[in-house]
């Protein structure tokens, strides 16, 4: 088939979960013999990223769309153009992920292109998008529930959420995580002085809505030698982060590491003693996945996006609630390491992206 993919900031990226998607997915239709098309954006999305230049990668070729620099037109600008673009490549699918770029949807199915929507989080509700930028968001996830042929949710609560506000049918399918063998400190210990259960860890885009202030905050009233370690890049919210370097600034246990990528980002998913994600919203948290494949103990704020991933493996404290977080963080400090190759089993039969591409390519033929 010939396939195109729109939504995505770029790949080869970590900017984001849907670039860590996309590129999973177009990377293995490419090697199962498919022509994949991936329309990347132009320019730096998230601060510290990389930008990686090329026309091709593993196999999928890379179209780049222009667009504004400025966070309110950007994404719209850049979804309009690549969706252009794309009614002249004689798709036979195109596959739009998030809420913002489903809003030109409309457009290939006017005319009679087969469309897949994958609606990886109701971006709407998320902290950092107001006014128009809620509207649009809106409108693309109205968009997607009427017109695309198949609608992609990542979990249980989105699917009923798209059948009680639309009427929409849709189809659960969780992300997967890549395997890796344990990376012992190296980068991390150069750079940052790390060892091995030495600190705590949370990774993510530096946004409101991982709520960062939450973990911060608590973590400042415990008493321990462990740091805190705060991974991740900026992405069109400098006041927040700044915000929260503030908060940290009288805490020289507290380390921002910035955007990190490649081996260092697994190091520190091995070397953590814990691994916290205090979001009050999530789709399907994919750093979730991969600590828990790196065998963190991990917790995380009691929203069912989380708490139906980690299951039987990790613990929840009260989402907002930085006592309840207190707690929790000093309860586990207090508890030995237990053995954690049960979770990562776990975490390898259920969470593969093989299986996901699978299921995802029947989805494209099925208008056949």
């Amino acid at each position: 088939m010939k396939i195109a993919m729109i939504g995505h900031k770029r790949i080869p990226s970590r900017e984001g979960g849907v670039e860590v998607v996309v590129e999973q997915l177009a990377t293995r239709m490419a090697a199962l013999g498919h022509d994949v098309t991936a329309y990347n954006r132009r320019g730096k999305h998230v601060s510290g990223a990389q930008t990686v230049k090329t026309k091709e990668y593993k196999g999928v070729r890379i179209k780049t769309i222009p667009t504004f620099e400025t966070s309110k037109l950007n994404a719209i600008v850049y979804s309009v153009l690549a969706t252009i673009a794309a009614l002249f490549g004689r798709y036979d699918v195109i596959h739009f992920h998030a809420e913002g770029p489903c809003s030109m949807l409309w457009l290939p199915h006017l005319f009679g292109i087969r469309t897949v929507a994958s609606i990886h989080g109701l971006d709407w509700q998320q902290a950092k998008w107001k006014g128009f930028a809620t509207r649009v968001l809106k409108f693309g996830e109205k968009t997607a529930a009427k017109y695309a042929d198949e609608v992609i949710v990542l979990s249980e609560e989105m699917r009923q959420y798209f059948l009680d506000s639309y009427g929409r049918e849709t189809r659960v399918f969780h992300n997967g995580v890549e395997m890796y063998d344990c990376m012992e400190p190296d980068i991390i210990k150069k750079k940052y002085g790390l060892e091995r259960d030495e600190y705590i860890l949370s990774l993510g885009r530096i946004v409101p809505v991982k709520g960062i202030h939450y973990l911060i905050d608590a973590y400042k009233k415990i008493d321990t030698d462990k740091k805190l370690v705060i991974a991740g890049g900026v992405s069109h919210s400098d006041e927040y982060a700044e915000e929260l370097r503030k908060m940290a600034a009288s805490d020289e246990r507290i380390i921002f590491t910035g955007f990190v990528e490649g081996r260092e980002l697994w190091e520190l998913y091995f070397g953590c003693l814990m691994y916290v994600m205090p979001s009050d919203h999530e789709g399907m948290p994919l750093s979730l996945l991969e600590a828990m494949s790196c065998g963190a103990r991990c917790l995380v704020s009691d929203i069912p996006e989380m708490t139906n991933v980690i299951g039987e493996y990790g613990y929840t404290f009260k989402k907002s609630d930085t006592e309840d977080l207190r707690k929790k963080i000093e309860e586990i400090l207090q508890k030995p390491k237990p053995d954690m190759s049960a979770q990562i089993e776990y975490i390898r039969s259920n969470y593969g992206w093989d299986e996901v591409t699978a299921k995802t390519l029947e989805l494209y033929k099925k208008g056949d």
